[in-house]
């Protein structure tokens, strides 16, 4: 593959990057970015704190109002900008938001994110990271364009926002005219947004310059790995909620899809469609789902053979469940152990840690 080359509409000055402060925010993702684009580009002398070679961008932490701003995670910030301050911005980079329902989604700063839509319409590119999607949609710019969001957010982002096209299995997704949107999923993706932002304007050697500094590393299986099931449980439908309070004690069923359908006394199309009506899955998914995740925390933490945790959880086709895992978990069965599993060192410590407590 041909490096990507340095690309900048304008290499005498850094790019102006925007990373907007709502409330909402984790401080960790904001200073993250901003840290990595302070130093792309550039070697610092650490006594004097000069660049020795072209300093790429010039990241600005921007919030609504002067002044300290409390996060929600009890952490106060000092925004260097306002929003009147900044007429124009070559990219607007929104980090995660930390929301939950659909009135958290409609409480976001309204003039935060009227600023966001101008700047775009003057020709700012936007990123958005984890959560930010949500910001972005709720500013209205994604609508009928596709997106990437922490798979956490799926369900949330799909009831509010139906007509974006919702891809939670990917990292990274652009969108908009000429791409003028790219959305990163989950809470530390935003290392790929950030390294896709330096490889875009200051080459591919350089992105991977600055991954080797930071130890960061590209999510290239997607989010699949690491998504968990999410279960809704607060849809008031009595019927299907006993059968969810069924089938985790029972999914190892051979025949437990028709062992629900009798609990709910339901003929079998409309207890399909109210199954997935209330849980956004068939009944045949959300037992899938069940046993993969069972199998998952079996990988993570014991030692048994892939066939053993494959039968436990219900499956006697070894190539049926290998398959399935692949397809829900976006790696193997033995890939996901190996990635997930503490580290041999780690586990070490830990006994080492442990055996003088059990022996007191």
């Amino acid at each position: 593959m041909k490096p990507i080359e340095p690309h900048s509409a304008n290499a005498k000055r850094p790019l102006r990057v925007s990373i907007v402060a709502f409330p909402e925010c984790d401080p960790s993702i904001m200073y993250g970015i901003f840290d990595t684009l302070w130093i792309a580009g550039a070697h610092w002398k650490s006594s004097s704190n000069e660049p020795t070679s072209e300093v790429m961008f010039a990241p600005r932490l921007v919030a609504a109002e002067p002044g300290p701003l409390r996060l929600i995670t009890g952490v106060t910030i000092m925004p260097q900008e306002t929003i009147d301050d900044i007429e124009e911005t070559d990219y607007v980079l929104v980090p995660n938001v930390l929301v939950d329902t659909p009135e958290t989604i409609r409480a976001l700063d309204r003039r935060l994110l009227n600023w966001i839509v101008e700047m775009h319409r003057r020709g700012a590119r936007l990123l958005a990271a984890c959560g930010g999607s949500i910001v972005i949609a709720e500013a209205g710019l994604l609508e009928g364009q596709p997106a990437t969001t922490h798979w956490m957010y799926a369900p949330l982002f799909r009831s509010q926002f139906p007509n974006v096209e919702l891809k939670e299995e990917r990292i990274l997704v652009q969108a908009g005219a000429g791409h003028s949107i790219v959305c990163a999923g989950g809470a530390s993706s935003w290392q790929d947004l950030t390294l896709f932002l330096i490889a875009r304007h200051a080459g591919t050697a350089e992105a991977i310059r600055i991954s080797k500094i930071f130890l960061y590393q590209w999510h290239r299986d997607g989010q699949l790995p690491y998504a968990s099931m999410i279960a809704n449980a607060d849809h008031g439908d009595a019927v299907v909620m006993k059968c969810q309070e069924y089938a985790p004690l029972h999914y190892q069923s051979a025949d437990i899809v028709a062992e629900l359908l009798r609990l709910s006394g339901l003929p079998k199309r409309s207890f399909d469609r109210r199954f997935r009506k209330a849980t956004g899955y068939s009944p045949l998914e959300y037992v899938q789902w069940l046993r993969v995740e069972e199998a998952k925390q079996m990988l993570e933490m014991e030692d048994g053979s892939i066939e053993a945790i494959a039968f436990e959880v219900g499956y006697s086709d070894l190539a049926s469940f290998r398959r399935l895992f692949r397809k829900l978990a976006g790696l193997t069965p033995g890939e996901y152990r190996r990635r997930f599993r503490l580290p041999a060192n780690v586990e070490a410590a830990l006994q080492a840690v442990a055996a003088p407590a059990a022996r007191a």
